[in-house]
């Protein structure tokens, strides 16, 4: 299944989720649209770091039973954590972002463990391509990163009211611009003793994706911003 007109049809869980003894489990509301169940807080804030990406399209928790044969020569079934669809914006199909199959572990059970699972995740490696998808496993590296402290960071400015003008007028200027840095818009908009509102105000554009950046880079006076597309 690929992406179609950027929307897609989410299949029904292939495993239920229930509450667990050794992690943190829930239903995490995607976008505010759409509930997302989790088993751990690494699952949870992998769903949040997604949620930011204006990239990702849809996230689909427990999408497919794979079935494979273990280590002791029996069989099993193996059903990945999550299946990420990601926008096709302007780019044409034949060069769409390939979906890509997750599991998420901490990297202290996958080193403990990497050899008894990777029958599993040889498997679902190869259930991937067969669907034209791709296959990762991602722990705390990929998770817990830059980019999801920046995300953490930005909670705080997101329910923030400021005059819709002003917003309006901040991002028509920086879409004319094409990009500008932080202390250009503070320059422009927000001198003197408005600066302080005004990078709280820019945070606060930035966290409701009004205006994007490079958010795996440290957030600082020079950071660059532009305003988001979905191509």
């Amino acid at each position: 299944m690929a992406n179609c007109c950027d929307k897609i049809i989410s299949p029904p869980l292939a495993r239920r989720i229930g509450p667990t003894r050794r992690s943190v489990s829930g239903v995490y509301a995607f976008r505010g649209e759409t509930s997302i169940q989790f088993e751990s807080t690494l699952e949870r804030d992998f769903l949040i770091r997604n949620e930011f990406s204006s990239a990702v399209l849809a996230v689909i928790s427990q999408p497919v039973q794979i079935p494979f044969v273990g280590v002791n020569g029996r069989s099993y079934t193996y059903t990945p954590d999550y299946l990420v669809y990601f926008r096709l914006g302007n780019r044409h199909y034949d060069d769409y972002p390939k979906p890509l199959l997750v599991e998420v572990k901490p990297e202290k059970e996958w080193r403990k463990n990497w050899r008894e699972w990777l029958p599993k995740w040889k498997s679902a490696y190869r259930h991937a391509k067969e669907q034209g998808w791709a296959f990762h496993v991602h722990d705390e590296s990929r998770i817990r990163d830059q980019a999801f402290e920046n995300i953490r960071f930005l909670e705080r400015y997101k329910r923030m009211q400021f005059p819709v003008e002003e917003s309006r007028w901040v991002v028509e200027n920086v879409r004319q611009m094409g990009s500008a840095p932080l202390h250009y818009i503070l320059a422009r908009h927000f001198m003197g003793m408005y600066r302080a509102e005004g990078i709280a105000h820019i945070w606060h554009l930035l966290s409701i994706r009004q205006l994007d950046c490079d958010i795996s880079q440290p957030l600082n006076d020079a950071t660059e911003f532009w305003v988001p597309t979905d191509e």
